[in-house]
């Protein structure tokens, strides 16, 4: 179970720098991240979800060197300092592999603009030159239409002998796998040709990757990744929540199950890229998305601050996701209810580890109120959600103790307050 971070928030760098990179003195940050991992072993997680760390124009996705920590982080010693700190700790690694595309500084990308097609680099990008002219733009595929980033060719064994040296690199400093970045985005046979190189190596190494859209199970399928990331679950927490419609929330449970078969998905209710938990469905409802989390299946990730029910609202503009990127105190202030409240989620899901992969079954449902029961035929654990501004009775699908939230539990009934949640088990 992760505690995901983006590294250049966390640690207070400046996101868009006016100095370039290989002109970046080298500022040593990566020990605030390690400062927090006493805080990350208290909530009862294991893993340490890192979003980019590697050389960069600005914030991090814009890769200019795949094998260098960002000056603006620290260098390599700070980076196994990091990763000794965790792993001592008993703390897996994940590292963000931004492997669709570079940014337009990166070396490779900056050959093509001085030598053109004649350029040793030339393969990566899968360039038409037809018509080009020394002094011309290079005509090259932007990912999702940023300036900034430039689409790697997935065809080009030069783009799969890249990928592999940059994750064997890592995965040899000791990291435990990677988050693929984009994953949609690049052909899941291009993954199928990669990740079997590094498993040679790595076997045990662990690969999630970003799926926003599609077949995930046939993604999976097709790429031997491990896992994807649950948007459609987000989503319907989300909406589920904020929107007063379990409807909607028990939708997105019911099609979550239909993956199990072919693999676990990695689920979140928050990450770098949305709005905060928080945020979104409101600070009285964050414990309600967080019980949902930790007892459906799949992988938790915690957004870190999302434990302290910290806000913001990311923004379709320039810097538009600093709000929810921010830089985190020198060292983690007091726990507050909901931090207490992951506590005793987490230490639910650790006693109960068939909740990784058990199906789960709505046992109740109007617009404001939901039981979920996620069983096996030897253990269950119901979650139940009141939306509403009053309290309400609902059956307690056969649970016998409150193990986190609050509610009343008596004779089968449970009876929840106002805006109130409590996971049962049996």
């Amino acid at each position: 179970m992760w505690w995901h971070v983006y590294p250049l928030g966390f640690v207070g760098a400046e996101v868009r720098p006016d100095v370039p990179v290989v002109d970046r003195p080298v500022e040593h940050r990566l020990g605030r991240i390690a400062d927090w991992l006493d805080h990350v072993v208290a909530l009862g997680l294991n893993g340490l979800l890192l979003g980019p760390v590697f050389a960069s124009s600005t914030h991090g996705y814009d890769t200019v060197d795949h094998l260098r920590i960002d000056p603006r982080l620290g260098d390599d010693d700070d980076f196994d300092a990091l990763v000794r700190a965790a792993h001592d700790r008993g703390v897996r690694v994940l590292l963000d592999g931004v492997f669709n595309h570079v940014g337009r500084d990166h070396p490779a990308f900056r050959a093509l603009e001085t030598e053109g097609p004649d350029a040793p680099t030339a393969p990566l990008f899968g360039i038409d030159w037809s018509g080009w002219r020394p002094g011309d733009p290079v005509p090259v595929g932007l990912f999702e239409g940023h300036d900034i980033l430039v689409a790697l060719d997935h065809d080009a064994a030069a783009t799969e002998d890249l990928v592999v040296e940059a994750m064997t690199h890592w995965l040899g400093r000791g990291v435990d796998g990677w988050r693929l970045d984009a994953a949609y985005a690049v052909p899941p046979a291009f993954w199928a040709r990669v990740l079997p190189r590094v498993r040679e190596r790595f076997p045990d190494a662990w690969f999630s990757g970003e799926v926003i859209h599609g077949d995930a199970a046939a993604i999976v399928s097709a790429s031997t990744m491990d896992s994807t990331t649950q948007y459609e679950l987000w989503q319907g927490i989300w909406h589920g929540i904020a929107d007063r419609n379990c409807h909607e929330l028990a939708h997105a449970v019911e099609r979550h199950d239909a993956l199990l078969p072919t693999f676990v998905p990695t689920t979140f209710a928050g990450n770098h890229d949305v709005t905060r938990i928080a945020s979104a469905v409101g600070e009285r409802f964050a414990g309600h998305a967080a019980a949902v989390l930790f007892t459906v299946a799949g992988t938790p990730v915690v957004y870190a601050g999302d434990e302290y029910g910290w806000t913001g609202v990311k923004e379709e503009r320039e810097g538009g996701d600093d709000a929810v990127r921010p830089e985190f105190p020198g060292e983690p202030p007091a726990a507050v209810p909901l931090t207490h409240a992951y506590e005793a989620l987490i230490a639910l899901r650790r006693r109960e580890p068939w909740l990784h992969r058990a199906h789960t079954d709505v046992t109740h449902l109007t617009n404001t109120a939901v039981v979920l029961r996620t069983a096996t035929a030897d253990a269950a654990v119901v979650t139940a959600l009141n939306l509403s501004d009053d309290a309400v009775e609902l059956p307690a699908a056969d649970a016998t103790r409150v193990e986190a939230g609050g509610g009343d539990l008596r004779d089968g009934t449970l009876r929840l307050p106002a805006a109130g949640w409590a996971v049962l088990s049996r």
